[in-house]
């Protein structure tokens, strides 16, 4: 059994090939985490578009600081999605706060609470990170897990249908929906992807 501070082999040779400057990693990193960056950027700011941007910056800053992946923090992968959030949020803040600046009031009272105000912006934040976690989890959590998730909310199946549909026992299938919904449940934990701490 690995050590749990090693990194997986394939992250700690793409992060010394890209401190090397080797193009084809980035296009391998590209290759391999592109759809996870675009779809959560594309979640945290609602545009395709802006979902664009962000991508095209995460991978900029991917090739320009390699060595801010710290491999005792956790897989590449959890770094990546970490970096595409802090960007993605900052782009929405800014998107945000431009749009009051340009239709708000100049008194900055009038700004506190409200539709259009810091402090919706700071909620619409807390909802886009939440929902960008939820979706990394969904999406990294082993294929059983999420299996069994599928089938229960968007399919509606119960326990006894899951089990079924899966060819495990009732006890399997509720253990796989139980595990599933815990780590659904840290979403609300933090504002970054599981794994990382957040420093980027």
């Amino acid at each position: 059994m690995a050590h749990k501070d090693v990194p997986p082999r394939w992250d700690r040779k793409m992060q010394q090939r890209l401190a090397r400057g080797e193009a084809a990693a980035l296009g391998e990193l590209y290759d391999r985490f592109a759809s996870l960056v675009h779809s959560l950027a594309h979640r945290v700011l609602g545009d395709e578009r802006a979902a664009d941007g962000v991508t095209r910056e995460v991978f900029a800053h991917v090739w320009e600081h390699p060595d801010s992946y710290d491999p005792k923090q956790g897989p590449l992968r959890s770094w990546v999605a970490a970096v595409t959030h802090r960007l993605a949020v900052q782009r929405l803040r800014a998107t945000e706060t431009a749009a009051l600046t340009r239709g708000g009031s100049d008194r900055a009272d009038d700004r506190v609470d409200g539709p259009g105000s810091l402090e919706s912006l700071e909620s619409k934040v807390r909802r886009a990170s939440v929902a960008a976690r939820a979706d990394y989890i969904v999406h990294s959590m082993p294929a059983p897990l999420r299996a069994a998730l599928e089938l229960a909310y968007f399919q509606r199946r119960d326990y006894r249908q899951t089990a079924a549909d899966l060819g495990v026992t009732e006890d399997e299938a509720r253990r796989r929906l139980r595990l599933g919904l815990q780590l659904l449940s840290t979403a609300h934990d933090a504002g970054t992807p599981p794994g990382y701490g957040g420093a980027v």
